[in-house]
């Protein structure tokens, strides 16, 4: 916008110039108004274009040719911090009424009105563009923010549904051992008892085969309470318990895992990290402390480590790590413990072994 008002105030200040023929054919004034408007718009510093315009209005007192191009020169000037300044623009059009070139005197204060009405509507435009940007930077940032919280609610909800599911899957497992369980004891006991008292050969034969048939029953429901108990171990959550139970130093749990791992390996991960957390609060004078569970398309990760001073640190002598070893090597699993900096225990698990 501000290139286009100054191309048509240049355009009607070079046709009035034209129109009068006592400038004379001389293109300086033409020349130095267009080097100067070139510089007005490049340079930025408002102290800078002051300068500029006002040596342009200094020159044109003693060459008459450059007044008819002041409201190009004093476009830029107009609603900025050194504004004022446009007013000496005045002092070359007095000179210029007095030379007898009234006709280009007053066409000359009309442009400077045309001028200061084409700024006044630029500026207004230019502001209305920028809070319309702001505006939409701004709707923009809070719709990705209110995605973000969408995905956290709906992330929190699949969480809460999960733990809901797990749980209930822990009720029905706790109603099976503690009613049916128990009547399928009792129906087992009560057959054996009728089978000591009992001297028909095939009255037994019968109750062996009920004992038989409770027997299978037993075996299928401890199999089924077993398997929905096992389900319902919640890794996660016993993660971020042992994390929070822990006081000794400041410790992050970092948690990617979104398969259900084997019962013996979520037993495997509780138990090295409630080792790990035991030889820390033993060993270490760490002040800060992390857990790290991952899992890849292969493989699960597990990594402890603690920002402690190791002292000699003898890898063989520790009944702890000894433990952690053998759990790690009963999934044929990788076990590495550095301390470079700190105590760091790097875990990994196959897939297939874990499974």
């Amino acid at each position: 916008m501000i290139l286009i008002d100054k191309i048509i105030l240049l355009i009607c200040c070079f046709v009035l110039y034209l129109c009068e023929p006592g400038f004379g054919a001389s293109v300086v004034p033409v020349l130095t108004a267009v080097v100067f408007t070139c510089f007005l718009s490049y340079f930025e510093k408002p102290l800078l274009r002051a300068v500029l315009t006002g040596g342009f209005i200094a020159a044109s007192v003693f060459l008459p040719g450059l007044t008819v191009f002041l409201p190009l020169i004093c476009y830029d000037l107009l609603f900025e911090r050194f504004q004022f300044l446009c007013l000496a623009a005045l002092v070359p059009l007095v000179f210029l009424w007095q030379g007898a070139y009234t006709t280009v005197s007053a066409v000359t204060t009309i442009l400077s009105l045309l001028c200061v009405l084409l700024k006044h509507r630029t500026v207004r435009l230019e502001k209305l563009r920028a809070d319309y940007n702001d505006l939409r930077d701004t709707t923009r940032e809070m719709t990705l923010r209110l995605n973000q919280q969408n995905s956290d609610l709906l992330e929190k909800q699949d969480y809460e549904i999960s733990i809901a599911t797990l749980n209930e899957r822990n009720r029905i497992a706790r109603e099976i051992h503690d009613n049916v369980g128990h009547l399928l004891s009792s129906s087992l006991l009560q057959v054996g008892a009728l089978l000591a008292v009992n001297k028909d050969e095939k009255e037994k034969e019968s109750l062996l085969a009920v004992k038989d048939t409770l027997t299978r029953a037993m075996e299928s429901i401890r199999s089924s309470v077993h398997n929905l108990y096992d389900e319902s171990i919640d890794l996660y959550g016993q993660m971020e318990e042992l994390a929070r139970k822990f006081t000794f130093c400041e410790l992050s749990l970092d948690y990617d895992i979104h398969s259900n791992p084997d019962i013996r390996l979520k037993y495997a991960f509780l138990s090295i990290v409630k080792e790990a957390l035991a030889n820390i609060i033993r060993h270490s004078d760490a002040s800060r402390a992390s857990i790290t569970c991952r899992e890849h398309p292969a493989l699960y990760q597990l990594i402890i480590e603690d920002n402690g001073t190791v002292k000699d640190y003898d890898a063989g002598s520790g009944i702890g790590l000894k433990n952690i070893t053998d759990r790690v090597d009963a999934f044929h699993g990788n076990i590495n413990i550095t301390t470079d900096h700190g105590f760091k225990i790097f875990i990994t698990i196959p897939k297939e072994a874990a499974n």
